[in-house]
């Protein structure tokens, strides 16, 4: 556990093996690792559920419409859809604009904060394309 803790920390990067290094790295405490499960807790918050990161992907990717937005996303219904775009849009993490057209027209946009996201879809995509191929034998 303590390693994994310190590759964590450390991002990966070798430390050095001398002795008095090991003694100032201390293992993690109960408070370390409660401070790690409520960061990754409120990130659950923000971006879990079926339909939430999906939803992002949609809308960075261009689709700006409700419409466009919900038709690139299989089986969504859009009372799903609009509750999921509101808390996106709750979290900063899309813009919602309303253009006083006739008809109303009314786009959303991916944030600049959404970018913060993109290493965790990244990651998410990596290692869902790596587990489909362990479980299932065949790529996307």
């Amino acid at each position: 556990m303590a390693q994994n803790y310190l590759a964590l920390l450390t991002k990966g990067k070798q430390l050095p093996k001398s002795k008095q290094m090991a003694k100032k790295i201390k293992p993690p405490t109960e408070k370390d690792c409660l401070a790690m499960m409520l960061s990754v807790r409120d990130a659950l918050d923000v971006i879990s559920g079926k339909w939430k990161i999906l939803i992002l992907i949609s809308v960075i990717y261009g689709n700006k419409r409700f419409r466009e937005i919900e038709r690139s996303i299989p089986k969504i219904s859009s009372k799903v859809l609009a509750k999921e775009l509101k808390d996106l849009e709750d979290h900063q993490l899309i813009k919602r604009t309303v253009y006083d057209d006739s008809p109303v027209l009314v786009e959303y946009t991916a944030t600049d904060y959404s970018n913060s996201v993109s290493e965790v879809i990244i990651a998410l995509y990596n290692w869902g394309k790596n587990h489909r191929m362990k479980i299932i034998g065949k790529p996307i």
